[in-house]
C-alpha cells in the first residue's frame, strides 16, 4: 500500500503548466511541521507536490502561499538523468485530495495571550454558563 496523508502550508504559490499530452498539472511545495523542536526553533519537512486534471485546476484557482491544506496521496520516485548526465533522485508526492485545515478567518485572526487562550473581556464572565 502507498497512501500518505499530510498536513502543512503551500511554501510558494503553485506553477501550473501543461504535458506534452495537454494534461494540465500543478507543482508545489508544502512544509510540515515536526512534532518536536530542536534547540527551540521548530522544525519542519518540505515536500515536493504534483496534481492533475480537476484537482491541478483546483489548486491553481485556490491555493497559494500560506495556504493550509490536508492532501492525501502517493509517493513516487522521480528520477532522472539531467543534461550534465548526472543521475538526480527525485521524491515527489502525486495528491489524490486535497482540503483546505483552516478557515478563510483562521490565518487572519490574532491571539489575544501567547497561551493559547482568547482573554474574555472585563464584564462578560457573569454571562458565562459556566463561570
Amino acid at each position: 500500500m502507498n497512501k500518505v496523508i499530510l498536513m502543512g502550508r503551500l511554501t510558494k504559490d503553485p506553477e501550473i503548466s501543461f504535458s506534452a499530452a495537454g494534461t494540465k498539472f500543478a507543482k508545489f511545495s508544502i512544509a510540515v511541521d515536526r512534532r518536536f523542536k530542536q534547540d527551540n526553533e521548530p522544525e519542519a519537512d518540505f515536500f515536493s507536490c504534483v496534481s492533475f486534471g480537476k484537482l491541478a485546476d483546483f489548486v491553481g484557482n485556490y491555493l497559494h502561499k500560506g495556504t493550509k491544506i490536508v492532501l492525501t496521496g502517493r509517493i513516487q520516485n522521480n528520477n532522472y538523468t539531467n543534461k550534465e548526465g548526472q543521475k538526480v533522485y527525485d521524491v515527489r508526492i502525486t495528491v489524490e485530495e486535497i482540503e483546505f485545515a483552516e478557515s478563510k478567518g483562521d490565518k487572519t485572526e490574532k491571539k489575544d495571550s501567547d497561551d493559547g487562550f482568547l482573554k474574555v473581556p472585563e464584564g462578560l464572565v457573569e454571562e458565562l454558563p459556566f463561570a
